[in-house]
């Protein structure tokens, strides 16, 4: 006889099965414009479990369009993976951004690029101001 198990318990069997079989190999930034690579980093930055830091340089908030690359494995294949991205300023949400890749295929590695456009330079805040205070919580969806 077969077992059934309760969609809720496959669901969470499912989301730990991507997760341990999920890494982001590298990731860079770079003005989209010049292609210049502004800041790059090849720690895996995939652990929900853990705050990484990145410093960006102030001169990213001179570019008009910021192109981000984001290589990444998978064990698991994905329907639809997705990111969603929230600008914070001392704990107030300022931006909120979605991008979506699509169908990730099982064991594989796949380069990501997203283009985010910059605000008006009227509705920029100063670096001096933003050094320190702002946080990006970025996570990772299948569907």
């Amino acid at each position: 006889m077969t077992e059934v198990l309760p969609v809720e318990e496959n669901r969470e069997d499912r989301v730990a099965s991507i997760l341990q079989g999920f890494q982001v190999n590298w990731m860079n930034l770079r003005d989209a414009d010049t292609g210049k690579i502004l800041w790059q980093n090849s720690e895996d930055m995939s652990n929900p479990d853990i705050e990484h830091e990145a410093r960006v340089p102030k001169r990213i908030l001179k570019c008009r369009v910021v192109s981000r690359e984001m290589n990444f494995s998978s064990i698991e294949s994905m329907d639809r993976f997705r990111l969603e991205q929230k600008v914070l300023f001392k704990g107030r949400c300022l931006e909120e951004w979605f991008f979506e890749f699509g169908f990730v295929i099982r064991n594989s590695t796949n380069t990501w690029q997203s283009v985010i456009e910059s605000a008006p330079e009227s509705q920029m805040m100063p670096a001096n101001v933003l050094n320190g205070n702002v946080v990006i919580e970025t996570k990772f969806f299948d569907g």
